[in-house]
């Protein structure tokens, strides 16, 4: 199929829920991609924060082919080897103690909030005003943005409340005998990069230790090596009851998973909780691949150099373009808030090569490969100075 019947298609076929960008992606390595018509694209978006290794990376490809040829689903009544090895590995990796495996964010984060409603008794959970926290009916009651769930306020369960990103008095005032737990993400993504105080963390853990209440920390987005640091609460000195994880995960197979302390883990016995799909030996062996392609590449340090190395040429942007009102961001995970909607920019510098994102209205988000070369992100800065000018 060409290009033009792949859209027509589409539009012929499936639920309209996605306003696509007008390419059709065919193929890719590291961090470019081709679309159907042979045209190259430098990718800063990664699959919104997935392809954390770029696309077709090698140790990634054999796994699939590895372990496609061995065993690719069971149920999880039986044990699957990979799958406990990924377990261990990320348990080793944080500050948490068990886990329990999804298929995505949302569902990880859905479990998460139920564990916490479990553990405690309690029947409200705080969460932040411009959050996300996915698209089921509980993780949408708990994402902080009106505009996602607008249509279903009706329909929506009772018990979530919003505070102010980064200000612990207005979570302070949000605090009943009810609250079971807080739940944030380290730094707000979807919401426009939106980067809290270390010392309104510290006050946060101090609040939730003092009433005891559980901290659900959702990093699906800023996990694995996105922020300069392998997790984003090392960075902050976040202390986490519940943990979620997802996206880059899994090298680009949908994978989630939910950790948690082993006092708030035990809550759960067999039958209250459970997936179908969830931790299979085939995406669970592509986790593996991926999580130690991270460590053994070093690219978590790469994150940081050059996520600083990117920051300062945006921050030089600013310096020309009065547009520009404010570059923020940690490692590769970065923000521009533009004086104006972004929409246009994006659609420009499509067109001229460069995939990015334009989130929260205004603000252009950077979310490259950990694998994109220097080179690559001094391309897309003269592009998007031109593009300004």
């Amino acid at each position: 199929m060409n290009t033009k019947e792949i859209k027509k298609t589409e539009e012929e076929y499936f639920i309209n829920t996605f306003s696509r960008q007008p390419i059709v992606l065919d193929k890719g390595h590291g961090a470019t991609v081709y679309d159907k018509d042979g045209n190259k694209y430098t990718d800063f978006f990664a699959g919104i924060a997935v392809n954390n290794l770029g696309h077709t990376h090698p140790k990634v490809v054999e796994a699939i082919k590895t372990q496609s040829e061995k065993l690719i689903h069971i149920s999880n009544i039986y044990y699957n080897e990979p799958n406990v090895i990924l377990g261990k590995k990320l348990v080793d990796l944080t500050c948490l103690d068990k886990i329990f495996f999804s298929n995505s964010g949302a569902e990880a984060n859905e479990g998460a909030i139920k564990l916490a409603i479990k553990y405690t008794g309690k029947t409200e959970i705080i969460a932040m005003k411009n959050s996300f926290h996915g698209r089921t009916i509980a993780t949408l009651t708990a994402t902080g943005q009106d505009a996602y769930k607008k249509d279903y306020l009706e329909n929506l369960p009772h018990g979530f409340k919003h505070a102010e990103f980064g200000d612990i008095e207005s979570i302070k005032n949000q605090i009943t005998d009810e609250t079971a737990a807080i739940m944030i993400e380290p730094i707000q993504g979807e919401g426009g990069v939106n980067i809290p105080s270390k010392e309104f963390y510290k006050q946060l853990n101090k609040l939730c230790e003092e009433k005891e209440i559980l901290l659900i920390l959702d990093e699906v987005q800023t996990g694995f090596g996105r922020c300069g640091s392998m997790f984003a609460y090392e960075i902050f000195g976040i202390k986490p009851d519940i943990m979620t994880l997802a996206k880059a995960m899994g090298g680009g197979m949908p994978i989630g998973a939910i950790l948690a302390s082993d006092k708030v883990a035990s809550a759960f016995s067999p039958g209250d909780h459970g997936t179908t799909f969830g931790g299979g030996p085939f995406v669970s062996a592509v986790a593996n691949a991926a999580i130690d392609a991270i460590i053994e590449e070093n690219l978590v340090n790469e994150s940081k150099e050059k996520g600083e190395y990117f920051k300062d040429k945006l921050l030089k942007l600013k310096d020309k373009h009065s547009k520009i009102k404010e570059v923020r961001g940690m490692g590769l995970m970065i923000g521009i808030e533009l004086k104006e909607p972004c929409s246009a920019l994006v659609n420009k510098l499509r067109e001229k090569g460069f995939l990015v994102n334009c989130t929260a209205g205004s603000v252009l988000r950077f979310l490259p490969p950990l694998v994109i070369s220097k080179k690559e992100i001094d391309a897309l800065i003269k592009v998007l100075n031109g593009v300004l000018e």
